[in-house]
């Protein structure tokens, strides 16, 4: 068994040894695959980078109120005394303004964006005074707005995507002028995408009489969920339905984001394919250039196991390197790259940021290995196949 240890570590350093003497067919093939891992990496930050967004503003501890059978905030209705009830439900939180629940109405705008000009769809939120305490918001530029005036404050990734929403700018939506006042961040999460104003403000200014689409709720503790929950769904005066604000937004989140994964696999599997046969030709080449000493190596008595595992170790340090290069290349390209897209639930833009995450990293590499390891197999078998008094007489 030693003995046979020691024939796998001799073929495989001669082996790579010999590599630069073939650097070009190696080169290219490490290439390939740094091409597959690092569009696969791509393409896959996209969809956990707006999978983030769309939850890491979601607490436990808070809770959405929708009208029953509402899948999205555009389809829901409540009147003024629903929201009443539902502030009065038992879990909630409360500070000295009384419980922490804020009646909210949700319409989409248009503003052109920065980089193109070309007009986008914008949420634009009103919300009560309760609702910086239900959402973990910071003002970051200029103050918040004041209640019962005109004054707008955008989300940072609204404010960084579309033209109008710098501090102090003064905006025309509909018949009326709204000023700019503040900045805000939520977490790099959803929120960051929207506009906020003053529901009562909001209202008359779309039509919207004294209704509202959704109630933001926040609870006493994650555990009291279930209590808060069932005192609405058991009220005959209410037909709501609650969640929880994370699974809400993961749920609104999950078109997209598995669009983008069967879309980045199916890509990067095409890529893989020709990456593959790369690394077949660049094998096939390497082992055709060895045959003498693959032969005289068995002649001396090295068995068929050692020079099989020695090709196929060097395809997977070939797969390797292409793999940490191409992974190397996608983290410094993409991780925390801006942009923006659709979320087909509302139709609005959402801003997010690009997340090479160490998960995704980890399965790139595993994609590269798997190149690697299919790469060098056929032509190590070939290797071993080969007459060894042929392989020997050829030049």
């Amino acid at each position: 068994m030693l003995n046979w240890f020691s024939q796998v570590f001799s073929v495989t350093v001669f082996n790579l040894r010999t590599i630069p003497e073939r650097k070009g067919a190696a080169i290219a093939a490490a290439v390939g695959i740094a091409g597959v891992v690092a569009v696969l990496v791509g393409v896959l930050s996209i969809a956990a980078g707006f999978r983030a967004a769309m939850s890491v503003s979601g607490a436990d501890d808070v809770a959405l109120v929708l009208r029953s059978g509402a899948d999205t905030e555009m389809t829901s209705g409540l009147s003024r005394e629903e929201a009443r009830l539902i502030a009065d439900a038992p879990g909630l939180a409360r500070n000295a303004d009384g419980p922490l629940a804020s009646a909210e109405l949700f319409v989409i705008i248009n503003l052109p964006k920065r980089s193109t000009g070309t007009d986008a769809n914008v949420p634009f939120r009103g919300v009560e005074k309760s609702a910086f305490g239900v959402r973990d918001i910071k003002i970051v530029e200029g103050r918040r707005f004041e209640l019962g005036h005109n004054e707008i404050i955008a989300g940072a990734g609204a404010a960084r995507a579309f033209a109008g929403l710098d501090v102090g700018s003064k905006i025309r939506l509909g018949q009326t002028e709204w000023e700019v006042v503040g900045v805000f961040t939520g977490g790099s999460g959803a929120a960051e995408s929207e506009m906020w104003t003053d529901a009562a403000v909001l209202q008359p200014a779309y039509n919207r009489g004294d209704s509202f689409q959704s109630v933001y709720a926040k609870l006493s503790s994650p555990a009291a969920f279930d209590q808060f929950k069932d005192a609405l769904t058991t009220n005959p005066q209410l037909k709501v339905k609650v969640v929880r604000q994370a699974e809400f937004l993961a749920d609104q989140s999950s078109m997209l984001t598995a669009f983008i994964q069967n879309f980045g696999v199916f890509i990067a599997g095409m890529m893989a394919l020709g990456a593959l046969f790369g690394a077949l030709n660049t094998m096939y080449s390497a082992v055709a250039a060895r045959t003498r000493e693959i032969a005289t190596l068995r002649a001396l008595g090295f068995g068929s196991g050692p020079v099989i595992l020695s090709v196929m170790f060097e395809s997977l340090a070939l797969a390797l390197i292409g793999g940490i290069v191409g992974a190397a290349a996608a983290y410094f390209a993409f991780d925390g790259y801006k942009a923006a897209t659709i979320n087909w639930q509302t139709f609005s833009q959402i801003a997010f940021a690009f997340a090479v995450t160490p998960q995704l990293l980890v399965s790139a590499i595993m994609w590269a290995v798997i190149i690697g390891l299919f790469g060098g197999l056929f032509p190590a078998i070939r290797a071993v196949r080969m007459p060894i008094a042929a392989a020997l007489r050829e030049m």
